[in-house]
């Protein structure tokens, strides 16, 4: 009878260190699949970073790719005005002074005609030589007066390209500082989601706080940004009178 009660405690005790076992083998099966499950979710969001951060550069080079496309594309278009006004301006001087030399030779001819009937008017014969001479003096002034002008205009479109010039580098300046800003900002709300210490996480908060007023300030065309001068002069409420030839396309009065 002892045997049999000795033998069922035996029993007893190894079923328990059967199951004991198995618990065991359990909860280390279960930390495994959770330490797993917890490795596989650290790779997927590096992967996912990875993926996201390779996404952004591609598409920052290609935003900058198509700036200085259309950068290029304007300084071609800014060009091709200015040499079409340059032509435009030599062509039409060039028109006026052959128009008006024939006016003056056909006229010349005339008097020529007449004179050649009555060789007796000598006195009538000086004048309209003078008359000639006269009027070669005044196509050699508007010759002169045409192509100052051409060179005024040229001078003039020059100033409007270089303006444009300075906008443009403006406007990049402007768009570094806001990059700037934003990689900032970035920077300080990762610090400010790891870190733990109250007074840093205050210290980061009000640099934070202050870097977005900075870019507030690039956003309404502050932050220091360069302003093109208008011929040196500061602005003033009145604006100036309008001083552009009609029709020209770079006139700023519009």
């Amino acid at each position: 009878m002892s045997e049999q009660k000795e033998s069922s405690v035996l029993f007893s005790l190894k079923e328990l260190m059967n199951l004991e076992e198995d618990r065991i083998k359990t909860e280390e099966a279960q930390k495994a699949a959770a330490a797993a499950a917890a490795e596989k979710a650290r790779v997927e969001a590096e992967r996912a970073a990875r993926e996201a951060e390779e996404l952004r550069i591609r598409t920052e080079e290609e935003r900058r790719r198509n700036e200085e496309r259309r950068a290029r594309e304007e300084a071609a278009r800014l060009e091709a005005i200015r040499q079409a006004e340059i032509e435009k301006a030599r062509v039409e001087a060039e028109q006026k002074a052959r128009l008006e030399a024939m006016a003056a030779q056909q006229h010349h001819e005339r008097s020529l005609a007449a004179l050649q009937q009555d060789e007796g008017k000598k006195k009538l014969r000086k004048l309209l030589i003078g008359g000639a001479i006269a009027s070669a003096l005044v196509i050699g002034i508007v010759t002169v007066a045409a192509v100052k002008s051409a060179q005024d205009n040229e001078a003039r479109i020059a100033a409007e390209a270089a303006r444009a010039r300075e906008l443009e580098e403006a406007n990049k300046r402007l768009e570094a500082q806001f990059k700037e800003s934003e990689g900032k900002m970035a920077g300080l709300r990762d610090q400010l989601a790891k870190e733990k210490d109250e007074a840093t996480r205050l210290a980061l908060q009000k640099q934070l706080e202050a870097e977005q007023q900075k870019q507030e300030q690039l956003r309404r065309g502050g932050g220091g940004s360069a302003r093109p001068a208008s011929g040196g002069q500061p602005a003033s409420g009145a604006s100036k009178p309008c001083n552009c030839a009609p029709g020209d396309p770079l006139c700023s009065c519009f």
